[in-house]
C-alpha cells in the first residue's frame, strides 16, 4: 500500500479505522514546537507513531520540558531535510507559511501536510462545536463553552485558544469540543467535520498569506463546512455580505441558521424592540439588549451566535439566558485595565486586524489616546479614518515600520507620535491624556515586530499602565 496516498485520501472513516491506520503509517515530523506541534507531538506518540519534531527557532523551556518528558526525538534551529523527507506524513504548525522553503521542499515530495485539528480530530469521537472569522471567534468561543460548562455538559475548548486540540484529546476524555478555528488551521484540514460550524464575518485579514486574493481568504474560512450534512449546522451572520454571497455561491448542505441586526424575517437571531430573540424550531428565547453582559454592536453579534448555538444543543433557555448576561469576556478583548488619575485604560491587544480596532473605537464614548501599530498583514486603514477623526485625540505608532499608519492618518490627528516600547508608549498616552479620557491599545496589526504574540502585548501594556 502506498501509505502517502492512502493518507492524502478526503473520505470519512469511523474512529477505529482512522486509530487501525495511524498504527500503518510510522514516520510523523512535526514542524513547530509551539502549543499546537507540542501537542501534536504527544498525542502521535501516544498513538504508536514514530515522531520527530522540528523547530527552526528557540523552542520555549515548557515545551522542551513535555518532549523530553515523552521521549519525543527533536530538533531546534533547523530542519535536518534528510529526517523530514523521511515522514509519512506532516504535522504543521499554523505559524508556518506554505510559502516556506521547508514546506515547499515537504509537498514537492508527495507528503501531505495537515495541520494539528485535522490529526486530532483522528482520535476523538467528540462533537465538534467549530467557530471562525475575522474578529470576535475568541470571544464567541469563549462564551459558548463557558454556556455548556454551566449547563453540565462535558466540554473542553482549544483550537486558536487556550491548550492545544491535540494535547486535550491526547489527556481528557470530552463529549465536546469548542474549537477556535484561524484561516490557517482552517487551511490543513480535510477529513474534519464540524458538526456545528460559526461564521461570523470575513473581513480582509492575513491577505499577506493568500498572495493578497481576497477570495483565498475567503475559500479559507469556508472550509469550516467541509464534508457538513443536513445533520449538522452553520450558523452566519446574515448581515456580512462576503458570508452572504458566498453562501449563495457554494449552497451549503448544513441546515442554515442565520443571524441579524438588521433583518428580522427568516432569521434565527434578529433585534427587536431593543431585545434579543432567538428561535430555533419550536423555542423561542427572548432577553433586552441590556442585560447583555458585553456590550457594543459587535457583542450582539457574537451573543446571537452563542444563543443559536446553545439551542441547537438543547440547553435549557434559563442557562442561555443566564451565560449571556453574566459571562466576564476574555483577555486582551476590550478588557478594562484600571483607571489611573481619570483616565482609562483599556486593553485590546487582541485587535490584530483593522476590524476589530474599527468595533473597539465604534464602542468608545469620549476622546482616546489611540495605541496602534505593529506587523502590517497586507491592511488597508482607511475604514477607520471616519472613527479616527471623529474619536481620537492623539495617535501613538507603536511599531517598527509606522509610516503606512503615519501616512494613512496624519491629515486626520494632529498628536502622532512614534515609540518601539510598551513603556513609552503609556507614558506618552498617560502624559497626553485628561480626566475623562480613554487610551485604547488596539493595534489592528499582528504583533511580531516587537513582542511574542498578542498576548505579551496585552500583559506588556497592562504592566506599564500599574507601574504609571
Amino acid at each position: 500500500m502506498d501509505c502517502r496516498n492512502y493518507i492524502g485520501s478526503y473520505y470519512h472513516r469511523n474512529l477505529e479505522d482512522q486509530i487501525r491506520m495511524v498504527k500503518e503509517r510510522i514516520n510523523i515530523v512535526v514542524l513547530g514546537a509551539g502549543e499546537s506541534g507540542t501537542g501534536s507531538a504527544v498525542l502521535a506518540i501516544r498513538n504508536g507513531y514514530s515522531v520527530f519534531v522540528s523547530d527552526a527557532g528557540t523552542i520555549k523551556e515548557k515545551y522542551r520540558k513535555i518532549l523530553l518528558e515523552n521521549n519525543i526525538e527533536w530538533e531546534e534551529g533547523k530542519h535536518s531535510e534528510e529526517k523530514i523527507i523521511n515522514a509519512d506524513e506532516v504535522v504543521k504548525s499554523p505559524g508556518i507559511s506554505d510559502e516556506t522553503g521547508i514546506i515547499k521542499l515537504v509537498k514537492g515530495e508527495g507528503i501531505p501536510v495537515i495541520s494539528e485539528i485535522e490529526f486530532a480530530g483522528r482520535f476523538t469521537n467528540a462533537k465538534m462545536i467549530c467557530i471562525t472569522g475575522s474578529n470576535g471567534k475568541t470571544t464567541t468561543t469563549n462564551m459558548i463553552w463557558y454556556m455548556m460548562k454551566k449547563a453540565g455538559l462535558k466540554v473542553e475548548m482549544a483550537g486558536n485558544v487556550g491548550n492545544s486540540f491535540a494535547l486535550q484529546v491526547a489527556l481528557k476524555d470530552a463529549d465536546y469540543f469548542v474549537l477556535e478555528l484561524s484561516s490557517f488551521q482552517l487551511d490543513g484540514m480535510y477529513d474534519f467535520k464540524a458538526d456545528v460550524a460559526v461564521l461570523l464575518n470575513i473581513t480582509p485579514d492575513h491577505l499577506d498569506r493568500y498572495g493578497y486574493d481576497m477570495q483565498k481568504y475567503i475559500n479559507s474560512k469556508f472550509r469550516i463546512v467541509r464534508h457538513q450534512t443536513k445533520k449538522d449546522f452553520l450558523i452566519y451572520c446574515n448581515d456580512d455580505p462576503v458570508i452572504r454571497n458566498e453562501i449563495k455561491k457554494i449552497k451549503p448542505e448544513a441546515t442554515l441558521l442565520p443571524f441579524s441586526i438588521e433583518k428580522k424575517i427568516g432569521q434565527s437571531a434578529f433585534i427587536r424592540n431593543n431585545n434579543l430573540n432567538i428561535h430555533y424550531k419550536n423555542q423561542e428565547i427572548t432577553m433586552s439588549i441590556y442585560d447583555l453582559a458585553l456590550k457594543g454592536k459587535h457583542n450582539l453579534y457574537n451573543s446571537m451566535a452563542a444563543g443559536i448555538a446553545g439551542q441547537v444543543l438543547h440547553i435549557r433557555k434559563e442557562k442561555i439566558r443566564e451565560s449571556l448576561s453574566d459571562f466576564q469576556g476574555v483577555e486582551h478583548r476590550l478588557e478594562p485595565v484600571l483607571k489611573v488619575h481619570g483616565i482609562n485604560f483599556i486593553n485590546d491587544s487582541k485587535a490584530t486586524n483593522v476590524n476589530s480596532t474599527w468595533y473597539a473605537l465604534e464602542s468608545m464614548s469620549g476622546n482616546v489616546i489611540l495605541i496602534l501599530g505593529g506587523t502590517d498583514k497586507g491592511n488597508d486603514y482607511s475604514p477607520l479614518i471616519d472613527l479616527v477623526s471623529e474619536k481620537v485625540k492623539a495617535l501613538i505608532c507603536l511599531g517598527k515600520d509606522n509610516s503606512k499608519l503615519i501616512k494613512t492618518f496624519e491629515k486626520t490627528v494632529s498628536s502622532i507620535t512614534e515609540t518601539r516600547s510598551m513603556e513609552d508608549a503609556v507614558r506618552i498616552a498617560y502624559y497626553l491624556g485628561k480626566k475623562g479620557d480613554t487610551v485604547l491599545l488596539s493595534p489592528a496589526c499582528a504583533s511580531f515586530d516587537l513582542f511574542e504574540n498578542y498576548e505579551d502585548r496585552g500583559r506588556q501594556f497592562k504592566e506599564a499602565v500599574r507601574n504609571l
